[in-house]
C-alpha cells in the first residue's frame, strides 16, 4: 500500500517508517497515497487529518492530545474512514479490557499513566480511554520523566485486598503490529470515525 507517514521523523515515526515498509508499503507523499498514518501532534493531527479527507484518503491516526470527534462529520460527509487509537500496543488494548472487567465487581479503582518527559498531552490518551471503559469516574495521576517510554497501572482496592493491572511499553515497536492491523483493514471500515483497536480485535 502507498502510505504517507506523517511525523516519520518523530519517536514512533522513526521506528515505524523502516517497519512499513519492510512489511512491504511504500512510503508517498499525499498525492499518490492510498492510506495516511498520522503520530505528529496535538497542534498539527487535525490539518493533516483535514488534507487527507480533501483527497479521500483513508486515515490512521495515533496523535493523542485533540479532539478526533471533531472531524467525524467531515469525514463521514466525503465518505472516507478515519481510525483513531490512543495506543497502537495490542497488550495495552487488554489492559483496558481487562480493567473495564475487574471495575464490575472492584469498583474502587484510580489510574496512574507514566510517560517520557517530553509527551505533550497529560493525562495521556490511553488513561483517558481506560476510565471511560471503566464508567469515567475514575481518579488519574500522571508521571512524566525521563527514562520512560509509556506505562500505565490501574489500582483496584477492595477490603483486605488490591488488584494492579499494568501494561508496560519498552520500546515504540510495541506499536507496529496495531498499526499494520489496522492498515489491512482501514479500506472496510465505514466512513465516519472507528476509534480503538478494540473495534478490529
Amino acid at each position: 500500500m502507498r502510505i504517507v507517514l506523517n511525523g516519520r521523523g518523530g519517536k514512533v515515526g522513526s521506528v515505524l517508517a523502516p517497519a512499513l515498509e519492510q512489511a512491504g508499503h511504500e512510503l508517498v507523499g499525499v498525492l499518490d497515497a492510498e492510506a495516511m498514518v498520522d503520530f505528529t501532534s496535538p497542534e498539527t493531527v487535525l490539518g493533516n487529518v483535514r488534507a487527507a479527507l480533501a483527497a479521500r484518503i483513508p486515515c490512521v491516526v495515533g496523535t493523542t492530545g485533540w479532539d478526533p470527534g471533531s472531524i467525524e462529520r467531515e469525514a463521514t460527509d466525503v465518505g472516507v474512514p478515519v481510525f483513531f487509537a490512543p495506543n497502537f500496543a495490542l497488550g495495552a488494548v487488554l489492559m483496558m479490557r481487562f480493567a473495564a472487567q475487574a471495575v464490575e465487581l472492584m469498583p474502587r479503582a484510580e489510574i496512574v499513566e507514566l510517560h517520557h518527559d517530553s509527551k505533550l498531552d497529560a493525562p495521556s490518551g490511553t488513561a483517558q480511554a481506560t476510565a471511560a471503559r471503566m464508567g469515567g469516574d475514575v481518579p488519574i495521576h500522571s508521571v512524566r520523566l525521563p527514562g520512560l517510554v509509556a506505562n500505565q497501572e490501574v489500582i483496584f482496592g477492595g477490603p483486605g485486598e488490591t488488584l494492579t493491572i499494568r501494561h508496560d511499553t519498552t520500546s515504540r515497536e510495541a506499536f507496529i503490529p496495531g498499526v499494520l492491523l489496522v492498515l489491512e483493514k482501514v479500506h472496510d471500515l465505514p466512513p465516519g470515525l472507528t476509534v480503538g483497536l478494540d473495534a478490529l480485535m
